[in-house]
């Protein structure tokens, strides 16, 4: 067999399959052939509506491995479900209140549906005030609301270490502003986490990636009615 037969040989198959306009086939061998979805193209834009998760390091899955930050496990839930929605993780490891509503405006240039709010885990670690951590997330609901996003905040609390005074302020103050929006929240982010070894890092402050695949699910039970 010469090498131009064996090519043709190979190559048929192919051939068959991509110019099928063009090659007439039989009404038996069309009823039985599966269907074949193209795979998107790379430069194809994904028209899907955003759901931006905002908020810091966890967020953006510091510490774990790639791949396994909660909003990647959302956007897995997402798809099993069915849901026709593109999780943009926008969190930045480090960040206060004060650096998110620096960035909301990047945030609502995404057009999102619906922006996951999550912050102030550093301001209060830093032994911020509540004041200012509340002002923040004050403007920053305002300005997603105002283009047209949903909200869904995420609470967050402290170690016992700093004081049940400032700990019982810093949690009212996602209480306090979901009531006044009429938000849905997350009551803690890390619920069913947090505090557990086998589902943190050694920090003891972010999940591992089993971790974050809870606190995914912890998200979806507070998202799943909004999409």
């Amino acid at each position: 067999m010469t090498p131009r037969s064996l090519l043709y040989l190979l190559m048929t198959p192919l051939l068959f399959i991509c110019c099928s306009r063009e090659q007439p086939k039989s009404a038996e061998r069309e009823e039985t052939r599966p269907a074949v979805t193209p795979a998107p193209s790379a430069t194809t834009p994904d028209s899907r509506p955003a759901i931006v998760a905002f908020g810091d390091s966890l967020t953006a899955g510091f510490g774990a491995e790639p791949g396994q930050s909660y909003p990647d496990f959302l956007q897995k839930d997402l798809d099993e479900r069915g849901a026709k929605y593109r999780i943009v993780n926008d969190g930045v490891s480090g960040d206060t209140t004060t650096d998110g509503l620096e960035r909301v405006q990047t945030v609502i240039a995404l057009k999102p549906a619906i922006v996951i709010v999550e912050f102030g885990g550093n301001d209060g670690l830093r032994g911020l005030p509540v004041s200012t951590t509340r002002d923040n997330l004050d403007q920053i609901i305002v300005a997603l609301r105002k283009a047209g996003a949903k909200v869904v905040l995420a609470g967050m609390t402290l170690p016992p270490n700093y004081g049940p005074d400032y700990i019982h302020s810093f949690e009212g103050v996602y209480k306090d502003l979901a009531k006044q929006y009429r938000l849905p929240l997350i009551p803690f982010l890390l619920i069913g986490v947090g505090g557990h070894a086998d589902l943190m890092q050694r920090d003891g402050i972010h999940p591992t990636g089993e971790g974050n695949r809870i606190v995914a699910g912890n998200v979806m039970k507070t998202l799943a009615p909004l999409l």
